[in-house]
């Protein structure tokens, strides 16, 4: 009886999650993004979904996870290493996780991602990103 009462608890606890979620996503607080590749690699694996918010230039840490625009409009999951402070614009330069080096062709003359590239930072607590893995791979067999 009492593993019944605690499936069904924990059912309740994940259904109201769960709806918590789709609210947030269906008004814009919360993003969802599927990776693609391996640069995020070991944290991020292709197919896994990632919670995105918006946030304030001032608010983007080195260490966090951020999502840019890179040059050819495509959406890139990569890790902040400096933040450059130039004219009053925040730039962020970034790597991923498994790449050799910092991000540099996606700056371009500039000392790094500007604010106005960034669509927001992964969703993490404690240094854990909250993450689904693989569901996306299902996304990325039709593109």
């Amino acid at each position: 009886m009492f593993l019944k009462k605690t499936a069904l608890l924990g059912l309740a606890l994940f259904i109201v999650l769960f709806c918590i979620l789709c609210l947030l996503v269906l008004t814009g607080e919360l993003m969802l993004a599927v990776v693609r590749g391996r640069s995020m690699i070991p944290l991020l694996r292709q197919g896994d979904i990632v919670f995105i918010v918006r946030t304030k230039p001032e608010e983007i840490k080195i260490g966090e996870i951020i999502v840019f625009r890179g040059r050819g409009g495509e959406l890139i999951i990569h890790r902040v290493v400096n933040i450059v402070f130039i004219n009053n614009t925040y730039y962020y330069v970034t790597k991923g996780d498994n790449n050799p080096g910092p991000d540099v062709w996606h700056f371009g003359n500039m000392p790094g991602i500007p604010f106005d590239k960034v669509v927001g930072k992964v969703v993490d607590t404690n240094d854990f990103v909250l993450k689904i893995p693989y569901i996306g791979e299902i996304t990325l067999m039709f593109k």
